[in-house]
């Protein structure tokens, strides 16, 4: 790695966030009375200071920016932080950044509070060593100051990364080089004439300048696990966007099944004609779907720094066959071993509900497949074992799934978030 200290610009540089700096823009104008304007107008807001984009777009004098201002951080402050997301692969950047031992700071003109805030909510503050912007009351510090500053603050050999002019210039102003991104809201031609040091048309590009080739840190593994009609769908919708706007590059798998091979191994499992199926061969089935699984998609993925979000993983063969076809759940999970290769997951999810709430729940959906026409003996030795497996593990998030959808999804969310939080400071 050339550069030992990476300084980021925030906005269209780590975060894609047009729609809450436009948003405030057009509300702090309808809030002095300027009518007829529209939220696209704002998008050369993004970049330079709030108090020079209100005098140099819209004419206003001093103290008429000043109160622009404070109408445009009354609605910013409340809703327009969160309407924001995270660049695809970022997470993944970062984290690579940070097994390598480079030192990561946040260099922003929006004012610290904002900044720390939405670094936290959107998952970036655990492998951040500083944020740095301007001072409170400070509307106009030069971005050559807050790189300055932030250069010696963290020491190193530091370069600055940014999508607009005033980035590029900031740091060219006190001898920091830089690097100019296309993905964010600068034009090639307006970075390449600010003096950007290189150019990255996209996060990948960018990831290849940064760190050479430097390993990268491995993605995430996440299972989700519970019984049939937990509710683990719809959950899974919720949970794949919510990582997306974080900037996490997402695979979404599934057991059994997965890629050509083993969706094939699926058909023969669920099959309700498949009745004559013994307890051993649907075991060994299993496993040998899960094999494929993880060579075919798991591991790649995980190589290439994604999130991997699997439905079922061995946790289900060890309730389902080990406690529900009483096989023993140490059988099946050496069963396993081979099939899997030592991968275990980094969190779990385990959407907890009484089976026979479930199974109701299911049943009412669609017809029942072959594991589904299981007597509730059956289940009911499912969920014991997933109970002594899964509870009290670190890895597992348990969640109450007998919740109202929206309170499951609001605990889930928040339980992986924290969880994620404490592997990124891992890394």
């Amino acid at each position: 790695m050339r550069y030992t200290t990476i300084l980021f610009d925030l906005d269209g540089t780590l975060t894609r966030s047009e729609e809450g700096i436009t948003r405030s823009a057009l509300y702090a104008c309808e809030r002095m009375g300027l009518a007829g304007h529209t939220a696209q107008e704002f998008r050369r807001f993004i970049g330079p200071p709030l108090l020079d984009s209100f005098r140099t777009v819209l004419g206003m004098s001093e103290a008429e920016a000043a109160q622009a201002v404070a109408f445009y951080r009354e609605r910013f402050s409340a809703v327009g932080w969160k309407e924001n997301e995270v660049y695809a692969g970022i997470p993944a950047l970062l984290r690579s950044l940070k097994k390598n031992g480079a030192r990561i700071a946040i260099a922003t003109g929006k004012p610290v509070e904002f900044a720390r805030r939405i670094a936290e909510h959107f998952g970036l503050a655990p492998v951040l060593d500083a944020v740095i912007g301007p001072r409170p009351g400070d509307e106009r510090a030069d971005k050559s100051e807050i790189v300055a500053r932030a250069a010696r603050e963290l020491g190193g050999v530091p370069v600055m990364v940014g999508d607009r002019r005033f980035d590029i210039e900031g740091a060219r102003a006190c001898g920091v080089p830089a690097i100019g991104v296309l993905y964010g809201y600068g034009s090639e031609e307006e970075l390449l004439a600010a003096g950007a040091t290189q150019i990255a048309r996209s996060v990948g590009e960018l990831s290849d300048l940064l760190l050479g080739d430097a390993p990268r840190a491995r993605g995430v593994f996440l299972t989700m696990e519970g019984m049939d009609g937990c509710g683990k769908t719809t959950q899974r919708e919720a949970l794949v966007d919510h990582l997306r706007a974080r900037g996490w590059e997402v695979l979404v798998t599934r057991e059994p099944g997965g890629d050509e091979i083993a969706e094939k191994i699926r058909d023969l499992l669920l099959d309700p004609q498949n009745r004559a199926m013994c307890d051993e061969c649907e075991a060994y089935l299993y496993a040998a779907g899960r094999a494929q699984n993880v060579r075919a998609l798991i591991w790649p993925a995980l190589s290439r720094g994604e999130m991997v979000v699997c439905d079922r993983f061995v946790d289900s063969s060890v309730a389902y066959q080990g406690g529900g076809r009483r096989l023993g759940a140490e059988r099946i999970a050496a069963l396993n071993e081979m099939a899997v290769d030592g991968e275990t997951p980094d969190a779990t999810i385990y959407l907890r509900m009484e089976p026979q709430q479930a199974l109701s729940r299911r049943l009412s959906a669609s017809a029942p497949d072959r594991l589904e026409s299981e007597r509730a003996e059956f289940f009911e030795r499912a969920f014991r074992t997933y109970e002594s497996r899964l509870m009290g593990q670190a890895r597992t998030l348990v969640i109450d799934a007998a919740q109202p959808i929206e309170d499951v999804t609001r605990d889930m969310l928040a339980a992986l978030d924290a969880r994620l939080c404490e592997l990124a400071a891992r890394v």
